[in-house]
């Protein structure tokens, strides 16, 4: 993290106690649902990550500064462009309202921000990154801190002993982050084109195993 936009360096953060979203967990609202449904969104991944940082690193009410500064960045667009980056957006008529971006290590996700134009935007961007992480086989949802927004949807506390048990666990194995975007049920699997459909979502959100 950065204490604002125009510091000259980064410092690190380990919390006593870790944010984590268990995928199994995930809680989805019936309003949430019911937006997916409407498909008001086009939701889509890795089409505009540069936009997404951006978006998130911009000041809204509230919150005049943040805490992306150049250095991560770059940093982060270089992670995108070896394929350890991703981000989720949320588009609406044409314009980007919408999203979040995170890290991918093993099977792990590092969620790192999102933001939100619209309302609803960024709780189908999540609902949407949960569905993907999914159907990719991750283990790990990393949302760093518990915030009130985030505990609506099942984030929970984990303390950092019990934290490294399960960051340790999911960078034993990997997960696809571009799993959702293949039709596993043709032959030979095909890539899907087009943005994820809300239906879709809820239907991976809700099904049991």
């Amino acid at each position: 993290m950065a204490d604002n936009r125009n510091a000259a360096d980064v410092f690190w953060v380990e919390p006593q106690k870790r944010g984590v979203l268990p995928l199994d967990g995930f809680h989805l609202p019936a309003r949430l649902a019911r937006v997916l449904k409407s498909e008001r969104f086009g939701i889509t991944a890795d089409r505009a990550f540069a936009d997404v940082m951006a978006e998130c690193a911009a000041p809204v009410p509230g919150r005049p500064d943040t805490w992306i500064n150049a250095d991560i960045v770059a940093a982060y667009r270089g992670l995108y462009a070896r394929g350890n980056a991703h981000s989720i957006e949320c588009w609406q008529d044409g314009k980007l309202v919408g999203g979040l971006y995170g890290v991918k290590l093993g099977a792990a996700f590092f969620g790192e921000s999102m933001f939100t134009r619209v309302t609803d935007a960024s709780k189908c961007a999540l609902a949407a990154l949960v569905a993907r992480l999914r159907v990719g086989g991750f283990r790990l949802l990393d949302t760093q801190f518990l915030t009130e927004h985030l505990a609506r949807f099942g984030t929970v506390e984990v303390p950092r002993a019990a934290y490294k048990v399960l960051l340790e666990g999911a960078l034993a194995t990997s997960g696809d982050f571009a799993a959702l975007d293949w039709d596993v049920t043709a032959r030979p699997t095909t890539k899907v084109s087009g943005p994820v459909s809300g239906k879709r979502i809820v239907q991976l959100l809700t099904q049991t195993s």
